[in-house]
């Protein structure tokens, strides 16, 4: 494992204001209707990416990641089936999902993509870079959903025995149609931001009305639901000996690969950090201070100047390599 290094504020776009999400299209990948937001590059050099959300999470939440590094890279965001504008599929297993992100860099014609990932999606993106490495230049896990087997170092534990139950997927639309798209996005930037105060108010209104969208959704509390158990059953496959776990696929994974994590994550403990970036035969680690669960989102400016290292020769970088600053003035360690 190496420590992250990062480039300096001006090598990265720093917008005077926050970007709209990004438009989108439909396509048919697999058989199954996927959205794809894409990012235009400001530049002819730039390479190909894209972007894989977390748990509950979609396209949306690469708006600012994706604006900062289109210098760089030409990104496309998926919406994972059942998540965002995508329509469900038959399975929600991590499998499948990254069958799907597979599908659709191969129809784009743009593979080998740098691939970036969060929670959930990194997941998705560490089987996707084991199975499929000719599709992969780089990975970027941002608090990746590795499994871990004390369920007390996530704030989410106390649904795991929920799933269990039948009929959760009637019941839990029920109460998710029952509150306030407000209350909706408050409730969700609480459990997954360090500093919930710092999400500018565009970003919280355009969070209420995707919040809203989901509400009229039908099948959204489902595929929430389905995506869970199937992660689940991911982390229970580490009690079986010898099997192909994410653990084990990792260690195939040769591309340089990037690993952040908020040290204020409450969802994925950040206590699994140094295990992770030491999994990859060439990983490096980065750990941003006062930073949550989506770093992509909470602190992008960081998350940009880790990124670009992995795409360009090392006179870039900035001199320091210890410490460097969060947009919030915090400091961010690699370790």
């Amino acid at each position: 494992m190496r420590r992250a290094q990062w480039v300096g504020k001006d090598r990265i776009r720093q917008p005077g204001r926050p970007h709209p999400p990004w438009p989108g299209r439909e396509y048919t990948v697999a058989g199954v209707r996927v959205f794809v937001r894409r990012t235009p590059a400001t530049s002819a050099d730039a390479e190909p990416a894209v972007c894989i959300h977390g748990l509950g999470g979609s396209s949306q939440n690469w708006t600012d990641l994706a604006d900062r590094l289109s210098d760089d890279l030409s990104i496309d965001a998926i919406d994972l089936p059942g998540f965002g504008h995508s329509a469900p599929s038959t399975s929600a297993s991590i499998q499948h999902f990254a069958d799907i992100v597979a599908g659709w860099i191969v129809r784009s014609g743009r593979g080998p993509v740098h691939l970036i990932g969060n929670s959930l999606g990194g997941a998705v993106a560490v089987y996707l870079a084991a199975t499929r490495p000719r599709l992969v230049r780089t990975l970027t896990l941002i608090s990746p959903a590795m499994p871990f087997r004390n369920p007390n170092r996530s704030r989410q534990s106390h649904i795991v025995p929920m799933l269990a139950l039948p009929g959760l997927e009637i019941m839990a639309g029920k109460v998710f149609r029952s509150r306030s798209p407000d209350q909706i996005v408050r409730e969700i930037v609480e459990s997954t931001w360090a500093r919930p105060d710092r999400m500018h108010a565009q970003r919280f209104q355009e969070a209420v009305a995707e919040a809203r969208w989901r509400q009229m959704t039908p099948w959204t509390t489902a595929a929430y639901i389905h995506s869970f158990r199937s992660l689940m059953g991911v982390f229970f496959q580490t009690l079986v000996p010898k099997a192909a776990t994410l653990w084990r696929l990792a260690e195939v994974i040769t591309v340089p690969t990037l690993v952040i994590w908020g040290n204020k994550d409450r969802i994925i403990d950040v206590r699994q950090a140094p295990r992770t970036a030491r999994a990859f035969r060439d990983g490096r680690l980065l750990i941003l201070s006062d930073v949550g669960h989506v770093a992509q989102i909470e602190a992008p400016d960081v998350v940009a100047r880790a990124i670009v290292p992995l795409l360009e020769p090392p006179r870039h970088l900035s001199p320091e390599t210890e410490t460097t600053r969060t947009g919030s003035g915090e400091k961010a360690s690699s370790r």
